[in-house]
């Protein structure tokens, strides 16, 4: 099923010499990666150990595994916001079959380790997440601008999938006042609406 949604996602590469469904190769990625794998290196030998198995599960007529370089290449030209739309159109038809199973969401943000980079004075990325804890099931993601907090992207984020009538749980950062006080304006808002 999540295959079918990758498969959205454009492929930007020129059609000449395209031995890999960018899609394949963004599933066996996140399989890896679920499996512990850290970089495009272990993805490749992932994949080497398991293609057997993976063949005719994903249906790959790969006639080989590509290298990690080409890996690399593959992921790091799809897009970001295709994939998260992708993912998110994933989440929603899987949390759409199990309704009663999402109605406690727990909201969190974290600093993506290894995301700083000291010599472009670039500071770490910050993602925050919602997760449907019932159903076990991270509903979206979102980036935390590096001028802001999770409180905005927090708001945008509810905003943005339309969740209303859940209970959240929050950091107690969410408490400060000005943000209960914009959070009670726009509950009004989306409730009237």
């Amino acid at each position: 099923m999540l295959l079918q949604y990758l498969r959205e996602i454009p492929d930007k590469r020129r059609g000449q010499g395209r031995r890999y469904d960018l899609a394949s190769v963004l599933v066996v990625t996140i399989l890896a990666a679920l499996s512990g794998a850290t970089s495009y290196r272990r993805i490749h030998t992932f994949i080497e150990e398991h293609m057997e198995e993976l063949r005719p599960l994903l249906g790959l007529k790969w006639k080989r595994i590509p290298s990690y370089c080409g890996l690399r290449d593959i992921i790091q030209g799809a897009s970001t916001a295709e994939l998260e739309r992708a993912f998110r159109k994933y989440t929603a038809a899987v949390a759409n079959g199990m309704p009663e199973r999402c109605q406690v969401l727990a909201c969190d943000g974290k600093t993506l380790r290894g995301s700083f980079d000291n010599l472009e004075d670039r500071k770490a990325a910050q993602l925050l997440s919602v997760f449907a804890s019932e159903s076990q099931l991270i509903l979206a993601h979102s980036d935390i601008p590096d001028k802001t907090n999770e409180i905005p992207a927090f708001q945008e984020l509810v905003k943005e999938l339309g969740l209303t009538g859940k209970l959240f749980t929050l950091d107690a950062m969410h408490t400060q006042k000005n943000s209960l006080d914009s959070k009670r304006k726009w509950q009004r808002r989306s409730v009237a609406g």
